[in-house]
């Protein structure tokens, strides 16, 4: 018997995980009508990642990045809670008011203070998909803290005030929330500088915001003790040099955070690593397939754990743009129209490929 894992991330904006490892496994049934199907969609930190784990969904008031009232959910699980940056301060909610200097990460620091009070004691924070650029100083201002200026005043939300940060108040500090162990999970590498630079036009800034953010981010950094270059410390706007500080500054030390690529703890939380080697087909996907894709994104997760076992490597693309390297089957989708049938027709595509080499080698 064929046994077949699917793991794909979503399509952006078209599918989810979840409906991709579905439609492609059903493509894949149409062709091996007794193949062994395991469906594990995956993610690597950004949208949809705290949905892959299980626990109790919870749902509550919140607001977006803009500061508009909106309702977002997290998955708790015992002590631990998994939660989404772009649950409530995602880019979706405010496509129709880009808030590049003054969007806040506050509606995420609500989550984390609701979480600590149902017994959470580890935040899995997922940081891709934000629409801010605040460095985590919007989640400081939930859990209590205030930015202030060299004159002590409060500073304005959002990251274009950040030039002016001097110091944080702590005397309102909501202590049970910020001592929590985080384990922050990036789908970026992205240093501070490469916040504004790389991914704040993502978000609506222009030339012009993207200099001051660039400048204000870096200050931010070194004012709260964190080095620009480190790598994934610019996820999400910077969010872990926000986080960095609260945790250091109540423990001491580091020992409390941790800044993790996304992709390998989902997987390893899905099995992947034990079941991938007993599999003979691994089918991944994500819209577009790129250099990114390959730097600790979910395909080029995938694509590591099979390296080196007997399983063939199938990935399914909206659009492909680089060589995924030999022996790797691919089907590129191009532009969304039908997506469901697009994902069926390419797992069945993929099947067929496979029944084909696999014959053409005896």
């Amino acid at each position: 018997m064929v046994h077949i894992i699917i793991a794909p991330d979503s399509f952006k904006g078209t599918a989810t995980a979840d409906q991709a490892a579905r439609l492609i496994g059903e493509g894949v049934r149409s062709i091996i009508r007794d193949a062994e199907i395991t469906l594990a969609p995956m993610a690597d930190g950004g949208e949809g990642t705290a949905a892959t784990f299980d626990g109790q969904t919870i749902t509550l008031p919140t607001t977006d990045a803009a500061g508009r009232l909106t309702e977002a959910s997290y998955v708790l699980d015992g002590s631990t809670a998994y939660i989404d940056i772009a649950a409530a301060s995602g880019l979706p909610a405010v496509a129709d008011h880009p808030v590049p200097l003054t969007g806040d990460t506050y509606g995420t620091g609500v989550l984390i203070a609701d979480a600590q009070t149902r017994g959470a004691t580890r935040i899995v924070l997922c940081l891709g998909g934000s629409a801010t650029s605040d460095a985590g100083t919007g989640i400081l201002v939930a859990l209590g803290a205030t930015p202030l200026d060299a004159e002590g005043y409060s500073l304005k939300k959002g990251g274009g005030s950040l030039g002016q940060l001097a110091s944080i108040d702590t005397a309102q500090l909501n202590i049970p929330a910020a001592a929590v162990e985080w384990i922050l999970l990036t789908d970026v590498d992205a240093t501070v500088p490469e916040a504004a630079t790389v991914y704040a036009p993502q978000k609506g800034a222009s030339a012009e915001d993207v200099t001051l953010l660039d400048a204000a981010l870096t200050h931010a950094a070194e004012t709260l003790g964190v080095d620009p270059d480190t790598p994934r410390f610019g996820a999400a706007g910077a969010v872990p040099v926000g986080i960095h500080w609260l945790s250091t500054m109540l423990h001491g030390t580091d020992s409390h955070i941790h800044v993790l690529p996304g992709a390998p703890l989902v997987a390893d939380a899905l099995g992947l690593n034990e079941s991938i080697p007993q599999a003979n087909l691994v089918i991944t996907g994500e819209g577009a397939f790129d250099a990114q894709s390959l730097t600790g994104k979910v395909v080029g997760t995938i694509a590591d754990i099979v390296a080196g076992t007997n399983a063939t490597l199938g990935i399914v693309a909206g659009r492909i743009d680089v060589d995924p390297g030999e022996d790797v089957l691919t089907v590129e989708m191009g532009e969304p129209v039908d997506v469901e049938k697009q994902l069926f027709d390419a797992g069945a595509r993929l099947a067929a490929d496979y029944l084909r080499i696999s014959t053409a080698q005896g």
